[in-house]
């Protein structure tokens, strides 16, 4: 039985932890996860660490990893994943398209105790491109590459069944300045054209299902049409396609598989909540995963800030997981650098969205006091990035100093209290 389907009957012990480590009832985690408004990403065969995402628990941060056919350095990818669990992200994505890719994902899950999130049809659709065409993947090759990713452990997998022929036809129609952006969603389409067919992966969802069931993985319903600049969000293609993904949300309940949904992308400020709440409403609440999203297009070696300010807006809105984007998004393989500050600006901004939503105040207040009694250790312990903090501080620092070199002997925490001690 899948998780979801012993969630129907029963307090899990993954629903116990993720209870204990979420600070909510288990019965009501219980509900939640059995309903799908919560997944819990777990393959049995991995055996991470449980994380909850979706309805009432905190916003959580993927990471994505992974080499390029340009830049094959496992042992630094490997070295990306610590620094990612270090600093809290929640999940890790091994997106590689470069070098042995089934013993590089083997490698990241035997190290990485989060769960592992993939997106299969890459390295089908690589394959066939490197001896042929894309367009010359068949359906075994992407069945067979879910299953091998399944049965290495893959706690959840990206597939993009939303696209079909018909979303493909209001593609052709739309007025998009830059078509498709996804990867996974570029070669459906330009499978689907070629071929003349109905995508397999949504033609032949039940056998999915059948798989995810066998494997215990959650679907990551991928977002292929998501728009790929401000000008083609929420257009047709894209919302066509959501229509087709909440279908398929409610066919993986009935069957017992956890599910969660993609989202954009690209999107003005203006839309974002709209965007979210469309997908709570034709998903019927199930999580919801969106990359930023990113609110404005000119802004390359600093879109880890435009991915959290639309991250955060959208959590505010009810999106469940944020995918980190890094500076060096649009731009290159990101380094170690990149990893950390996409990480910190995501975890920023989901902690901003769980304070507007009641959670994670206590941590603020601690900081405050810390601030208050000019305590720098506890400043430390409370801060996101601790070892950042520690090196501004020291930076111009005078060690007879109890505040910074910005105030000086003028701090104005220090004014206050001394006269206030006075009365």
């Amino acid at each position: 039985m899948t998780l979801m389907q012993r969630a129907r009957s029963t307090v899990t012990d993954e629903i116990g932890a993720v209870a204990k480590a979420e600070g909510v009832e288990p019965e009501l985690l219980r509900r939640r996860v059995a309903s799908g408004r919560v997944v819990i990403p777990m393959n049995p065969i991995h055996a991470c660490r449980p994380c909850g995402i979706g309805e009432g628990l905190g916003v959580k941060v993927n990471v994505n990893i992974g080499t390029s056919k340009d830049l094959v350095d496992v042992e630094g990818e490997l070295e990306k994943a610590r620094l990612a669990m270090k600093y809290g992200a929640d999940a890790l994505m091994d997106l590689s398209t470069g070098g042995d890719i089934d013993a590089i994902r083997r490698r990241i899950i035997k190290e990485v105790d989060i769960p592992i999130g993939t997106v299969p049809i890459y390295q089908a659709g690589l394959k066939a491109a490197r001896e042929s065409a894309v367009v010359d993947m068949t359906e075994d090759d992407m069945f067979n590459g879910i299953e091998k990713h399944a049965k290495d452990g893959v706690d959840f997998m990206t597939v993009h069944c939303g696209i079909t022929r018909q979303t493909v036809e209001s593609l052709k129609r739309s007025q998009r300045i830059t078509d498709v952006v996804s990867r996974g969603g570029s070669f459906l389409v330009a499978w689907i054209i070629h071929n003349e067919q109905e995508n397999p992966l949504y033609q032949n969802f039940d056998y999915l299902l059948d798989m995810a069931r066998k494997y215990d993985f959650t679907l990551s319903l991928g977002d292929g049409l998501r728009p790929g600049c401000l000008h083609d969000a929420t257009d047709r293609a894209q919302v066509h396609e959501l229509i087709t993904l909440g279908e398929l949300v409610h066919r993986s309940r009935r069957a017992g598989v956890q599910a969660m949904v993609e989202g954009p992308g690209h999107v003005p400020m203006d839309q974002i909540e709209a965007n979210v709440k469309l997908e709570k409403t034709v998903c019927e609440g199930a999580p919801f995963y969106v990359l930023g999203p990113l609110v404005t297009d000119i802004a390359p070696g600093y879109d880890h800030i435009t991915g959290a300010i639309g991250g955060a807006i959208a959590a505010r809105a009810g999106a469940d997981f944020l995918c980190y984007v890094t500076p060096a998004e649009h731009l290159c393989l990101p380094d170690k650098a990149d990893v950390l500050e996409g990480l910190i600006a995501s975890k920023i901004a989901a902690h901003a969205a769980d304070i507007a939503a009641g959670r994670g105040m206590q941590r603020d207040d601690r900081m405050a006091q810390a601030r208050k009694d000019l305590d720098w250790e506890a400043m430390f312990r409370e801060a996101i990035d601790p070892e950042k903090a520690r090196r501004y501080r020291a930076r111009g620092h005078n060690e007879d100093s109890q505040g910074c070199s910005m105030c000086g002997d003028v701090c104005a925490i220090k004014i206050v209290a001394e006269h206030l001690k006075k009365k």
